[in-house]
C-alpha cells in the first residue's frame, strides 16, 4: 500500500440525549469515513443513550483527510435518518508521533486543541501520551 502511514483506531463509546427520530426513541448508528474508507457501529435499539464501546480501525495514508463522524437511526421501511454529524483532523495525532516521546511519562499532555467553530468540544479532547506501545 503506497503511502501507508499507520493506522487509527477510533473508539466509539456512547451518546448522550440523542434525538428522538422515532415515536419515543432512536435507533442509532454511527458511520465513520475517511476518504474510501467507511466503518459502521452495530445499531443500538430504542435508546437516545446509546453505549457501543466499539473500536474501528482506519487505515492512514494521508494525515490532511479529515476524520468524518454520521450518526443515523436506523429505519425498516425508510431510508435511515441523519441525526447527526461531526469531524476531526488527525495532522496533530500524526506530528506528535514523529516527535519521538518513548522517554516521557506517561499520561503527559502532548498538546492542546484550540477551539474553533468546528471543534467545540477541543478543550475536552487533549492528546495525552499513554506510553503503552506508543498510543496517544
Amino acid at each position: 500500500m503506497e503511502n501507508f502511514l499507520g493506522l487509527l483506531r477510533v473508539n466509539v463509546l456512547r451518546g448522550i440525549n440523542l434525538a428522538k427520530r422515532d415515536t419515543r426513541s432512536s435507533d442509532p448508528y454511527i458511520i465513520v469515513k475517511m476518504d474510501n474508507q467507511k466503518l459502521k457501529t452495530s445499531v443500538v435499539k430504542k435508546n437516545v443513550n446509546p453505549e457501543w464501546n466499539e473500536e474501528l480501525t482506519l487505515s492512514i495514508t494521508d494525515p490532511n483527510l479529515p476524520i468524518k463522524l454520521e450518526v443515523y437511526d436506523r429505519d425498516k421501511f425508510t431510508p435511515d435518518d441523519k441525526m447527526g454529524d461531526a469531524e476531526f483532523d488527525i495532522k496533530s495525532f500524526v506530528q506528535v508521533l514523529r516527535m519521538r516521546l518513548q522517554n516521557i511519562p506517561s499520561g503527559t499532555v502532548i498538546t492542546k486543541v484550540k477551539p474553533n467553530r468546528l471543534n467545540c468540544l477541543a478543550e475536552e479532547s487533549p492528546i495525552t501520551w499513554e506510553n503503552d506501545n506508543n498510543k496517544i
